[in-house]
């Protein structure tokens, strides 16, 4: 379990430092020098700070490769930089460094970061890590890792990567085979925090017939219940910043943000209900299916999306040619992307019964996806539900069946 927040509601001026000044200091082993750890600094200026359990409790000594991908808003940068700071200070300095995806323009110059760094390791160094926040801004990042691999530069370095694209945990495996070293795990899925812990750090803000309210407003993100908390409702940067982020893969993906827009409206319009792609493609104005396909695939890869699968009433196989159900996996993405932009609880108590239904039916969708991250599963945004002529339940795993109701 590590202490996470992503940004800080009440910001500060912290010195910026470039990541040729954070890997000097690192070598010189100043852990102390201001602005070094600037996410750690801010946590001292919010309200409440959160324990995140995504499945990596404890840094591997071994060299490989570590993919951890997830949201925005959630906290993988501030748990890299605690990551980064106990690592430095655990094995001294020139063992730890640090690069950051957004400021690497592409493949080549990620590998001659990597190889630059490799040659400033301490010799006497028993562990050697490179810790690397959003990889995947990096097109083809994977090449550069590869050719390092290849050539045997990073044969006794961990690399730590964060990201924002889920697709990376396959198209990783697919792309680097026998180059992730011998770790037991080397894929995680950064998870929104549970509920157990934000009720546990929050019961002195919210009623505890609010609680599930604000847990499923702010989705399980430090900073947006921290928003919340402070200000009574969910803060327009933190919207905003959720809303860039994926209208901002979508043009990198060569889509339509205006067909996105249309994509999540029907999405969030029939929440809860079986849609066919040939529907959401019709009402969306989209060329036919395979392109219905790309936006749905684009919002699963952000870990923004599940497909519940219907399952056969007689023989309990998956029947792919029926029309699946569409959840939100990550709920402050339909809080920033809902035409009624719920912001505060007053907001979500005044949503009609129907509505209520659908976000309460994502929460668990979301559990439910959030557990079998955790749990290393290879596709957690596939899951199923139960439907005969007359009956219907929402949610099957394994032998489990979950049945979502509110109101009477």
């Amino acid at each position: 379990m590590i202490a996470a927040i992503l940004g800080s509601c009440n910001r500060q001026s912290i010195n910026v430092m470039d990541v040729h000044e954070i890997n000097s200091l690192l070598l010189e082993g100043k852990y102390e020098a201001p602005g070094l750890f600037p996410k750690i600094e801010q946590l001292s200026t919010i309200k409440v700070v959160f324990e995140l359990d995504f499945g990596l409790k404890d840094i591997p000594t071994e060299p490989g490769l570590i993919l951890i991908r997830g949201g925005r808003q959630l906290g993988k940068s501030t748990w890299l930089e605690q990551k980064l700071k106990d690592s430095a200070r655990s094995f001294g300095p020139g063992s730890t460094f640090y690069l950051n995806g957004d400021e690497i323009i592409a493949s080549d110059g990620l590998f001659e970061s990597i190889r630059k760094l490799s040659n400033q390791f301490a010799k006497e160094s028993k562990v050697k890590r490179i810790f690397i926040d959003e990889i995947t801004a990096i097109n083809n990042w994977e090449k550069a890792i590869k050719r390092l691999a290849d050539q045997g530069i990073t044969r006794d370095v961990l690399i730590v990567t964060t990201g924002s694209k889920t697709i990376d945990l396959r198209r990783g495996t697919e792309r680097l085979p026998g180059r992730k070293g011998k770790l037991a795990r080397t894929n995680y899925r950064f998870t929104p925090l549970s509920f157990g812990e934000f009720a546990d750090k929050t019961r002195s803000y919210f009623s505890d017939s609010k609680l599930l309210t604000a847990y499923l407003l702010t989705g399980g993100s430090p900073v947006a219940i921290n928003g919340l908390i402070e200000n009574g409702r969910i803060p327009d940067y933190v919207i905003e910043l959720t809303r860039d982020w994926i209208f901002g893969e979508t043009t990198l993906q060569g889509r339509s943000i205006d067909c996105m827009k249309r994509v999540i409206a029907i999405l969030i319009d029939r929440g809860g209900l079986p849609l066919s792609l040939h529907t959401l493609a019709e009402e969306a104005g989209l060329a036919n299916n395979t392109v219905a396909q790309g936006y749905v695939d684009i919002l699963k890869d952000l870990g923004c999306l599940s497909s519940a699968m219907r399952m056969d009433s007689n023989k309990f196989r998956p029947l792919a040619r029926k029309a699946s159900k569409y959840h939100f996996t990550y709920l402050l993405t339909a809080t920033a992307l809902s035409k009624m932009k719920p912001r505060t609880l007053a907001d979500f108590d005044s949503l009609p019964g129907q509505e209520k239904g659908k976000w309460y039916e994502w929460l668990v969708a979301q559990e439910l996806w959030r557990k079998a991250s955790i749990a290393g599963e290879d596709m957690p945004e596939q899951q199923y539900f139960w439907k005969t002529d007359e009956h219907e339940v929402d949610f099957i795993v394994d032998d489990n069946f979950y049945e979502v109701k509110s109101g009477h």
